[in-house]
Order: structure tokens, then sequence, then C-alpha cells
């Protein structure tokens, strides 16, 4: 499997452009010419990725077009309007403190410090935008300054979500986007990553109340559960937002149990409740009799990456083989389709996923994390350690997923 990583590496490097004073950057697609210095799609996903690659193999040369690529990124900062964590500054900002801490290069640190004082002075009180999300809002921001090690700056962005709550039957929501009626339940827009936020930095700071706060959301969320008593699911939203656009169920990272699980796995591990553990229970079980990763019927199952697709499967399953021992089996269903979705030629190995509502179906391989090369590297690169006796633990954590404990 590691020659499919180090292909899916070249490519990734062959896909770099040059920028000024010797750094790297990356389009969100090969084919485009804006640079994108993101999190989520661009430069700063890649240079996770490369540190992995370079903890992983122990090869210069990925550390250097890491150390290159966050060259870039500072050169980004004083000029990049978004905030949040996987558009903005706040992503940047993590990126930048890891190749710092990894590589020790000491600009970097400072690019990343420098990053989140202009993220502070953008807060108008509640909010940096209409989102109040974890992808592109407080709650992303929040994650994104804890991981940097800015905890005034975390318990400011999710201070907000107290009076903003609103109260349900079993528990509270927010609206996470100004304007929409549709609440929305999952990690990537919904209550669970708001959940995610204040359950971490609740914990970091001492905040019994933003902890109380997390439960609270996520009871609301497991009240919804259509998949009960052995698995969980539950809708997109309520109303459905878009119903045009978007699945009523997904099973993914950004709308779905492969989620809905990592936000119950740090209720665990912040609270000790067992219940925590048995619904991350009951997501493994309904991922495992989805039939993904079939692609049952158009629109099912047809992205191999991080976000939405196969590669945020894989690093559940892998917590799970960590965790409990029994995430292997399915891991390996997981990893033998990443191969055969693999373009691999002489320019080495990516991804395309898939829409079906367009044509020609088949999207351009991206570079990034969400949805290209850089998610999955770092999930095949765990798989391989988790699966040989190496350390299972990332070489740069991400701010959204929780650490694995032994069984």
């Amino acid at each position: 499997m590691e020659d499919l990583a180090v292909g899916a590496l070249e490519w990734l490097l062959a896909t770099a452009r040059p920028s000024s004073h010797g750094g790297l950057t990356w389009a969100t697609r090969p084919s485009e010419s804006e640079l994108n210095p993101s999190l989520y799609s661009g430069t700063s996903g890649v240079v996770m990725a490369l540190l992995e690659a370079e903890r992983h193999f122990g090869d210069d040369r990925y550390g250097d077009a890491a150390l290159r690529g966050a060259r870039s990124i500072a050169e980004a900062v004083e000029s990049w309007e978004p905030s949040s964590l996987y558009f903005g500054l706040a992503g940047m900002a993590v990126a930048l403190r890891a190749v710092h801490d990894q590589l020790g290069e000491a600009a970097a640190g400072a690019a990343a410090s420098r990053a989140l004082d202009l993220v502070r002075t953008r807060f108008d009180g509640s909010r940096w935008g209409p989102q109040i999300d974890l992808l592109g809002g407080n709650a992303g921001i929040a994650l994104g300054a804890l991981a940097v090690g800015d905890l005034e700056l975390a318990v400011l962005a999710v201070g907000p979500y107290s009076d903003a709550r609103e109260i349900t039957r079993a528990g509270v929501q927010w609206e996470t986007r100004a304007g929409r009626p549709a609440r929305l339940h999952h990690m990537v827009h919904g209550t669970l990553g708001v959940v995610h936020a204040l359950a971490s930095v609740g914990r970091a700071a001492d905040r019994p109340d933003l902890i109380e706060l997390a439960a609270a959301g996520a009871a609301d969320v497991v009240a919804r559960d259509e998949d009960g008593p052995d698995g969980f699911l539950v809708p997109h939203s309520d109303p459905q937002d878009k119903p045009e656009r978007n699945e009523r169920y997904s099973y993914g990272w950004c709308n779905g149990p492969t989620g809905d699980a990592q936000a119950f796995r740090l209720l665990h591990a912040v609270l000790g409740d067992p219940a925590w553990s048995a619904l991350t229970d009951r997501c493994w079980h309904t991922i495992t009799h989805s039939g993904l990763p079939q692609r049952l019927r158009p629109g099912f199952w047809d992205n191999s990456g991080r976000c939405c697709g196969t590669a945020g499967v894989l690093a559940f399953a892998c917590d799970r083989q960590v965790e409990h021992g029994d995430g292997l089996d399915f891991a390996e269903v997981l990893v033998a389709d990443l191969r055969t979705r693999a373009t691999v030629d002489a320019a080495g190995a990516r991804w395309s996923n898939v829409e079906h509502r367009a044509t020609p179906s088949a999207l351009e391989p991206t570079p990034g994390w969400a949805m290209g090369n850089a998610g999955i590297i770092r999930e095949l690169l765990r798989f391989i350690r988790a699966t040989t006796g190496r350390t299972p633990a990332y070489a740069a954590p991400w701010p959204d997923h929780p650490a694995t404990v032994s069984s």
C-alpha cells in the first residue's frame, strides 16, 4: 500500500507551483490559475499531508516541500480575507504551527501567530460572518485556535453559542448560517460541529457550562436517530435544506454517522459516560451495514476523499482498530476500494470523484485535503502504521479529530 501513497505524493508534488521567495503553492484544481492557501482544498491541507509523509518515510524531500508550502501560506496571511478553519486564516495557522512544531521553522510559527491576531481583530462580538458552523464559522475558528495554543481566542469564539441556542424538545440546536430556515445536525454545517467545539474548549478551559451545552446539543441530535436500536442515522437537516441538491441521509464525515461518531468519541473522552461510546458503536454498525464503498445508485457513494468519501470512513475504521480492535477488516475493504479507483500512471496516483448529474461525470483530480490526494494520503499512511505495529498517531493532528486511546 505504500506504493500507492508514494504515487499519490509524486502527483501532489508535480502539481505544485512556485511562489515568490522560493515557496510552493497549490490551486484547488490543477487546471485553475487562482492559488489557494486554505486547509480544505488548498496549500494548507497539502502541507499537512507532506508533514505526515515526512514523518512516515523519514524523507527530507517531503519536509522540504512542506517548508516551501508554509512559506507561500505565510505570504498570503495579510491579504487573505476569510477567517475560518477550513477556508481561512484559522486553518492556515494550524498548518503553519504544525510546520513549526515538526520541522522547527520559527518563521512558520510567527506567521501562525500573525494569522490568529488578524482573526481576533475581525470578530464582531458574535461571529466572523454569516456562518457559525465548523466549516466556515465560530466552531472551526475555536478548534483552530485551540490547536495553535490560543485558548483565549477559542473561548471567545464559542462564547456566543449560549445566547444563540434554540431550545428543542430533547436539547438545543443552532441557526448555523444566518437566514437559513433549516437546522442542520451533523459535523460540517450543523449541531455536532458546534458540539465538538464546545466540548473541546470546555475541557481545555475547565468550563463545565460549555461541556453541558455541548451535551445538550448532542442530545438533540441523538433524539433524531432513525436507525436504532443497533444503528444510528440522522437526516441531513430539518426541514430538508436544498432537497434538490442534498440527500436526506448521508454516511460520510461531513453529514453522516462517520462524522457523528467523532463527536461521540470526544464526548466519551470528556464525560466518561459509556452511553457516548455506545453511540459510537451504533454509528459503526450503520456504516458497515450501509453498502459503502459500493456505488449502489447514482449519488450514493461517489467520492474517495476525506470530507465526503472513503478516506473519511477509513479514518474512523482506523480509530476503531486502535480503540476496539474491530476496524481492520472493513478498513481493508476501504483501502482496496481506494486502490481500485485510483488512476495510476507515470505521473503518479490520483482520484477522480463523480458528479452523476454532470456530463462527463468524472471530476478533475484535486490535490487538497477535502476531496483529493492530501486527505487520502494521510489516511493511507495511518492505515499502514496502524496495521504494521507502528504508532497510529498522526504526525500533525487535525483540529476536529480526537486522538485515539488504545484499548
